[in-house]
């Protein structure tokens, strides 16, 4: 099966959001892999903001922090703002601490 967009802009439901859900533990091995998946989201969907669900993440540590920045300039590099859903006060709080606070 194909499929081919017409011409124009893509359609965007607005009552649908973008969002990434990130569960378990994140390993710096993860990190490119979850840049990728969020270029992917975002490619041609024309969306202004995308929500990260971190509800299901089990250790926010540094690394988790590192993820998150991350995505955050993957977010901005498609013209996005990444907001946060679900984010436990311990991860809020290695955020403000490095500067992200704009994230939560």
């Amino acid at each position: 099966m194909s499929y081919a967009r017409g011409p124009g802009l893509p359609d965007v439901d607005a009552t649908m959001p973008t969002v990434l859900v990130v569960v378990g533990r994140v390993n710096p091995a993860d990190v490119p892999r979850l840049c990728d998946e969020l270029d992917n989201l975002l490619y041609d969907s024309g969306a202004t903001e995308v929500i990260c669900d971190v509800t299901g993440l089990t250790h926010p540590d540094l690394t988790a922090v590192e993820a998150l920045a991350r995505l955050r300039l993957t977010a901005r590099r498609a013209g996005c703002r990444l907001r946060l859903c679900g984010a436990r006060q311990d991860l809020l709080m290695l955020l403000r601490l490095v500067g992200l606070s704009d994230v939560a």
